[in-house]
């Protein structure tokens, strides 16, 4: 049996600026339009500085509500020493029980953002691998001993563990990334990528998996921005600036990997990836407003999950 088809949004970067209020309306948007989660990256200093860091955002949004979602999409785990992270997460879920999920990526796509946390770039990836077997150790109830390449300590424990226990997906493009999500993960979550890569690269999580003795119901997912607009036309004018701004490259080399246009547009598009094997869409919209960039996910994910039955 497959997982379920799951449907998550950004709510709008500029909410942690509203007034509180603000903020909780922005978020019952979300669960009125029947979205199941809001996600959000994290960032320690972004290009020139700028961040919300993924922890203090997924606590701030347990308090906004007591049912959503919360998708840490995706964690810079490398930057992080992993008993810290544990905590949080035992936190988080003591605070939203059953609503956490946990989205790891290795960074570098601001190399100087690695730097400054005193991490070498060229080891984000082994780094990863080591914190998530530690953090998934914790996090099962073990006291752990560990003398690894970058930490080593003696009998940590965190308590109370998580139940129930929160998953875990890694998020990149590379089959560094796809392997690494076969040997710890729940599942894979895909960026900037096309529906035939996508199919492969679960290929490579399966064998990945079962290389390593695993057998679970995996639960993929993909993660994109999302122009939304009375055409396609209108809708690259959207969110084409608004990714410009963020990633700094033009437009056209996103667009082929960006849904825009209506409801039918979007459904379309990300169709084939739910053939292909993709349970979760982490969708962040740009749109004439948030408002009507929420209700358009609404509609995508009820149409998502009535092709999926």
């Amino acid at each position: 049996m497959s997982a379920p088809v799951r449907i998550g949004v950004t709510p709008g970067i500029d909410i942690w600026s509203r007034p509180w209020e603000q903020r909780r309306q922005a978020i019952d948007l979300v669960v009125d339009a029947g979205i199941d989660h809001v996600f959000f990256a994290d960032h320690v200093s972004f290009r020139v500085g700028h961040g919300h860091d993924g922890m203090v955002t997924a606590a701030a949004v347990a308090n906004l509500h007591p049912t959503i979602g919360i998708y840490l999409g995706v964690y810079l785990l490398p930057l992080r020493h992993p008993i810290l992270v544990a905590r949080q997460l035992a936190n988080l879920s003591e605070m939203a029980p059953g609503r956490v999920s946990f989205g790891i990526g290795v960074g570098g796509d601001d190399r100087h953002e690695v730097e400054i946390c005193g991490v070498d770039p060229r080891t984000r990836g082994k780094r990863t691998d080591e914190s998530l077997q530690i953090i998934q150790r914790l996090l099962s109830g073990e006291t752990v001993d560990h003398e690894g390449e970058f930490f080593s300590f003696e009998q940590a424990r965190i308590v109370p563990i998580p139940d129930p226990p929160i998953p875990v997906y890694v998020g990149g493009r590379a089959d560094a990334a796809l392997k690494r999500a076969g040997r710890y993960a729940d599942g894979w979550l895909g960026i900037w990528c096309s529906t035939s890569r996508y199919t492969q690269s679960l290929a490579i999580f399966e064998q990945e998996a079962a290389e390593a003795g695993r057998t679970i119901q995996a639960d993929h997912g993909i993660q994109l921005w999302v122009g939304v607009g009375e055409d396609q036309t209108e809708a690259a004018a959207y969110v084409g600036p608004a990714m410009e701004g963020f990633y700094r490259v033009p437009f056209e080399k996103f667009s082929r990997y960006t849904p825009h246009g209506t409801v039918d547009d979007i459904v379309n598009f990300l169709e084939p990836y739910l053939e292909a094997g993709c349970r979760h869409f982490n969708l962040t919209p740009v749109a004439a407003s948030a408002e009507q960039g929420i209700e358009a996910i609404g509609e995508v994910g009820e149409r998502l999950r009535r092709i999926a039955d």
